[in-house]
């Protein structure tokens, strides 16, 4: 169990995030279509998963759209925006603001992925809907960046996310 901050005030999440070097666990989230992603759909490509609590916030928002920016320069690689919105609230949202070069996938069914991320928030105003966390993986699915924003109302670190897919 982590604890992290919305707007200073203490916050439990279900877990830790996984850490640099493991391999993350698989999911199946919702597609803005409705159809079923899973990470074995994104074998072979570097993936970053930009997890929020709700599109519809400013600094969620932010996050999608500076991603997007970004990944219009990457090379095999899947920008992955994970909340907990319902999947025509983030087609709302990318059409609104045509941000076509990230996938939003919903955690609505089940709440797997929270769980199995330990981002789950279990208390605080915002309780059951994700953290704010950024993972990248590289193509065989293992973690090479993991980073647990400490307040939900502060962005994530873009250019260290980012650096991590660049060869060493």
């Amino acid at each position: 169990m982590a604890t992290i901050n919305f707007k200073g005030n203490p916050v439990k999440t279900s877990g830790e995030l996984p850490t640099v070097g493991s391999k993350a666990p698989g999911f199946t989230l919702v597609g803005q279509d409705l159809k079923n992603v899973s990470l074995a759909d994104y074998a072979g490509k570097k993936v970053v998963l930009n997890i929020f609590p709700s599109i519809d916030t400013g600094i969620c928002a932010m996050s999608v759209v500076a991603f997007n920016k970004a990944a219009a320069e990457l090379d095999n690689t899947v920008v992955v925006c994970v909340s907990k919105d319902l999947p025509f609230a983030q087609k709302r949202f990318c059409g609104a603001e045509n941000t076509n070069n990230v996938v939003t996938l919903s955690d609505y069914v089940d709440g797997s992925f929270c769980k199995d991320y330990g981002v789950l928030m279990l208390d605080g105003p915002l309780h059951d809907l994700a953290s704010r966390a950024v993972l990248v993986l590289d193509e065989t699915g293992t973690v090479v960046y993991s980073e647990q924003v400490l307040d939900i109302v502060q962005e994530p670190n873009y250019d260290a996310a980012l650096s991590s897919l660049q060869p060493a």
